[in-house]
């Protein structure tokens, strides 16, 4: 039934602020970019490399998220790398701020967390 995850859809405040995070930091793909003038909206299409996708949209006064990470609703994104440390140290370079490592106490793997520029959590999990 179910394969896997297609997409997931990001609403952001400021979309060049995001547009250059997911793409100039995080070296998203883009796939496509439209203005839809009627909704004075931006949908940016980004590839990760397994296939998935981001949709980034932008909104006209669309609500700020209601709290940080325990909000009903979607809680985080996680992303597959091979190493959290090499990730880690790379988003620093960039002046992005990220959590200690810690260790997931079921699987023994290493994950964080950091923010994209909304404020939206962002977890690294190590494969």
């Amino acid at each position: 039934m179910l394969k896997s995850i297609h997409h997931a859809a990001i609403i952001c405040s400021n979309y060049e602020t995001s547009k250059h995070f997911y793409t100039s930091i995080l070296e998203l793909k883009i796939i496509a970019e439209h203005y839809r003038e009627t909704r004075n909206s931006y949908k940016l299409d980004l590839q990760l490399p397994d296939g998935g996708q981001i949709e980034l949209f932008s909104f006209n006064n669309a609500p700020a998220r209601p709290s940080y990470p325990e909000a009903q609703g979607l809680r985080h994104l996680a992303f597959v790398v091979d190493s959290v440390e090499a990730v880690v140290e790379y988003l620093l370079s960039k002046s992005i701020k990220v959590e200690p490592i810690r260790v997931d106490e079921y699987t023994q793997k290493k994950f964080t967390f950091f923010s994209d520029p909304d404020g939206l959590p962002l977890e690294l999990y190590e494969n």
